[in-house]
């Protein structure tokens, strides 16, 4: 990547920033909906005897593997630009654990980036991931349901970052792929699919 694309990256980068944090002065849109009408709606299905027990959404984990880190010395930064941009929070690297001679890999060594969201900047990328970024993916129908982990968590992999309108396609240096793990308080799948669809997450229609 040439050297003034790398900074309009940057420049790009704060400019979200400065929108995040004049966002973050108000309340996010999903945040009041979920106060609002969410949490009666759930209370309502599921009978809970106390809203301490309505579940609700503590964080959202956003990491990027990065093979391409070992034979591309720019592959960490354009990936951290990404994320920074998407989130409005700047990354931090993800090393290996173990050295691999086969991938000619060290203990140590970088090969990915991660950010954990929590608050109002988790509340504002929730809502442009499910009602800006996902409706962007070609035909797309829906997300399937069959990605929670037994507990009420969500865990979401998006193949292209071009999805998230503040990606300039005319800056990528290549396509890199994204894992959003969303984690709830439900105690169980049905309560985090009914939390989440009702916060707005499209997901799949359930086949009849």
């Amino acid at each position: 990547m040439s050297t003034n694309k790398i900074n309009s990256r940057k420049s790009s980068a704060k400019k979200e920033n400065s929108s995040n944090l004049e966002s973050r002065n108000s309340t996010p849109r999903l945040l009041n909906l979920y106060r609002e009408k969410v949490i009666e709606e759930l209370v309502k299905e599921f009978e809970y005897s106390n809203i301490m027990m309505v579940p609700k959404v503590t964080k959202v984990v956003v990491n990027v593997g990065l093979g391409e880190a070992l034979t591309n010395a720019r592959a960490l930064e354009s990936a951290t630009s990404d994320i920074t941009i998407i989130t409005g929070q700047k990354p931090v690297a993800t090393k290996a654990k173990r050295s691999v001679a086969r991938f000619k890999l060290r203990e140590g060594q970088e090969i990915g980036v991660m950010t954990t969201l929590r608050g109002k900047r988790m509340y504002i990328f929730l809502d442009k991931l499910f009602n800006t970024a996902l409706p962007r993916i070609r035909d797309f129908r829906g997300i399937p349901r069959s990605a929670f982990d037994g507990r009420g968590n969500y865990s979401l992999g998006i193949t292209e970052q071009i999805v998230f309108p503040e990606i300039d396609y005319n800056q990528v240096d290549r396509m890199r792929g994204l894992q959003v793990n969303i984690i709830t308080t439900a105690k169980s799948d049905k309560e985090g699919s009914k939390l989440l669809e009702l916060m707005g997450m499209p997901l799949a229609r359930v086949q009849q």
